[in-house]
């Protein structure tokens, strides 16, 4: 036979992968146009020139090869084989010959869309009766492909792909569940080199280190490349990105709220040699995974879970203990967090039962371990919703994420421990995505969740093997917080605490109020910021309040970026020593950065935007900062200084840049100084081609 006889390697004349136009059509020109990207499933052309005129379209037989990875075999999957057909086929490798002469040869060239993604060579085999000519012909990348029917993450919703996988500007939500916060957030995923950090990720993996071959074998699944990234984006098994961290200075590296995208992170650990980035907190994680994941052609999207449960023995339940005087007792390592943040990528689960299809779970933030790394999911949206702790990946731990139930317990310094509070209702409360086309929330809670109290929430209760939760009789001791929301960064905070006597009889109680420092994944005992006690006699049917006032002189010292704090009361009856106990977190809120920009913005002309920030604290910022950045913006980041800004001030500042793409883009601008810090602001800006 022909393949029998020797073989040769000749180079072509040319090789034309029209970059340009293939890339127009497989949605990746914003990645570049000087290299082939291309989606699987989907036809693209190339043009081959030979030296002198050595293609006879008449006798000679044509094979390409497209392979990847080390030692690529057929048997893997790694290396495909296919030759010339009259047309193409759709659910496989396969090419067609468009034109031909002599010296040159156009094909139309489609991949499977179930191919493996990556790094790929191509290579033209032309067999003639005495040998076979090999042309290596190039390298392209390969991308999923959600436009493609056949393709496990097919999204079948234009508007919905040009959110989750075209978007590069989003919008995370932070704070607390009473006062929630925009972060605005660059993605950057088609930013220059990215998509080749992408794919450095997959090869840095122990995965790829252990084994390649197995590695790129693999890469056609995106359950598989999702628990990769999962693990990669968080550098505790590995050489990942970033480096988590929650308490302590920050110096050595750049805290975590100082961060505007994805992109000065990637390359930072690209730039280091895969050294991990400091530092990193769980909306990092989460935006960084996203990055990667639209960049790859996963749909995926940035999610906010509210009062969120880490539970680390599976119980479904967070204890909470507090001594008499209110403050809390760290003994569990069980916690809420004010908020955790999480992606969901879209996907079939062609590895589960039927109607696990649609949004998977996937956090990167490294919690606890699934089967030995620190990575978690993907988990089924719907299989968390239907309490199935028996379908992969990690159910049960995202189950108790947005369901666990809150006991708290005062122990006396006798060792005597009262139950004084089970909430059922508190965790996973307004879990938040960003809107399709445009800032707004979302609120997606009841894809995780069927109401609070419904006959089908006792169902999934029971199919997750929680404890049915019984009703109570009224308590005849009740308390309640409130204070003055929105409360502003710089004012009093006003706390009204409504002690209710459900009985006939007189009550003489004694009232603590503790207000303490709140990290937003956990409560600090130690940083207590004010007590208050009083002796109050509550009539029979009585609602009574007290009212408590804190200033910024009080609390101001013991805020960081979160600006969070935990005010707890506790009232105890003097006779009967029945007591009730509330928790409230607040959220003080900054004042905004705003930005207005001048004159119409339009590609590669310079544009000027100002920047605007009152300080409405009643104390002095030294060493004001302006940080600015915006994927097609900006390259990179931009800093302006700006000086000392007294209370009641307003400073404003120009900044020029050129636009690099036109589309709606996002400039976000983040304020520092030296007693406030990662304020953030944003302003979305559509660039237009302008006049040819």
């Amino acid at each position: 036979m022909a393949s029998a006889v020797n073989c040769v390697v000749h180079d072509v004349s040319y090789v034309d992968f029209h970059c340009e136009k293939n890339n127009q059509d497989h949605r990746t020109a914003e990645i570049s146009t000087q290299q082939l990207i291309v989606r699987r499933g989907q036809t693209f052309n190339i043009m081959v020139q030979f030296n002198r005129k050595q293609y006879d379209p008449d006798h000679d037989r044509i094979k390409l090869v497209a392979q990847t990875g080390p030692n690529p075999s057929e048997t893997s999957g790694t290396k495909i084989v296919f030759p010339l057909s009259d047309s193409i086929n759709k659910k496989r490798w396969s090419a067609v010959a468009i034109s031909s002469s002599k010296s040159s040869l156009s094909l139309n060239i489609h991949s499977s869309p179930n191919a493996k993604i990556g790094r790929h060579t191509l290579v033209l085999q032309k067999i003639t009766l005495d040998q076979t000519v090999i042309y290596p012909l190039g390298e392209f990348a390969l991308l999923f492909n959600p436009w493609c029917s056949e393709d496990e993450v097919f999204l079948n919703d234009d508007r919905l792909l040009e959110e989750y996988v075209l978007n590069e500007q989003g919008i995370i939500f932070t704070g607390c569940s009473e006062y929630i916060q925009h972060l605005p957030w660059n993605f950057g995923q088609f930013e220059e080199d990215i998509l080749d950090i992408c794919l450095k990720l997959l090869d840095n993996s122990p995965k790829h280190l252990k084994n390649p071959a197995k590695d790129c074998a693999h890469r056609g699944s995106p359950v598989y490349i999702c628990r990769v990234v999962s693990a990669m984006v968080n550098c505790n098994d590995d050489n990942g990105i970033l480096f988590g961290k929650w308490d302590g200075s920050y110096t050595d590296g750049v805290p975590p709220g100082k961060w505007n995208g994805s992109v000065s992170i990637l390359r930072r650990w690209n730039n280091s040699g895969c050294q991990p980035v400091c530092y990193g907190q769980c909306w990092v994680f989460a935006a960084v995974a996203c990055t990667v994941l639209r960049c790859l052609g996963i749909p995926t999207r940035v999610v906010t879970n509210f009062e969120s449960a880490h539970d680390t023995n599976g119980n479904l339940t967070i204890d909470s203990e507090y001594d008499e005087e209110g403050m809390e007792l760290e003994r569990s390592e069980d916690s809420i967090w004010n908020f955790h943040v999480w992606v969901e990528s879209w996907m079939a689960r062609y590895d589960l039962k039927f109607g696990n299809d649609g949004w998977q779970a996937l956090d990167p933030t490294p919690q606890e371990k699934s089967e030995g790394v620190y990575c978690c999911g993907p988990a089924p949206v719907k299989a968390i919703k239907e309490g199935e702790t028996d379908i992969c990946y990690d159910v049960p731990f995202i189950f108790a994420e947005v369901n666990a139930d809150c006991v708290t317990w005062v122990c006396s310094e006798k060792g005597k421990k009262i139950k004084v509070d089970t909430n059922i209702k508190h965790v996973g409360q307004n879990i938040s995505t960003k809107c399709v086309g445009s800032d707004d929330r979302e609120d997606i809670t009841n894809n995780y969740k069927y109401p609070e109290g419904s006959d089908e929430e006792r169902r999934i209760f029971e199919l997750a093997d929680r404890r049915r939760v019984h009703l109570k009789p009224k308590k005849q001791l009740q308390i309640y917080l409130k204070t003055n929301d929105p409360i502003y960064n710089g004012t009093n905070v006003k706390v009204s605490v409504v002690i209710s006597n459900n009985n006939s009889k007189k009550r003489v109680c004694t009232l603590k109020i503790r207000a303490m420092k709140k990290k937003y994944n956990k409560a600090s005992r130690v940083k207590c910021i004010k007590k208050y006690q009083q002796e109050i006699t509550v009539r029979p049917n009585e609602d009574k309040t007290v009212e408590m006032e804190m200033t910024y002189a009080e609390y101001g010292e013991f805020l960081d970026k979160y600006n969070l704090i935990r005010l707890t009361a506790l009232v105890i009856d003097g006779e009967t020593n029945e007591s009730a106990f509330t928790l409230k977190d607040i959220s003080l809120v900054n004042s905004n950065v705003t930005i207005q920009v001048q004159g119409m913005p339009v590609l590669s002309r310079e544009m000027m935007a100002e920047i605007s920030f009152e300080n409405i604290l009643p104390v002095v910022l030294t060493n004001c900062i302006f940080t600015l950045e915006g994927a097609g913006l900006i390259d990179g980041q931009m800093e302006i200084r700006a000086g000392t800004l007294n209370p009641g001030e307003v400073i404003t500042k120009e900044a020029s840049f050129i636009p690099k793409k036109v589309g709606l883009k996002k400039l976000t601008v983040d304020f520092d100084s030296d007693k406030l810090k990662d304020v953030k602001g944003y302003i979305n800006i559509d660039i237009s081609k302008g006049e040819k």
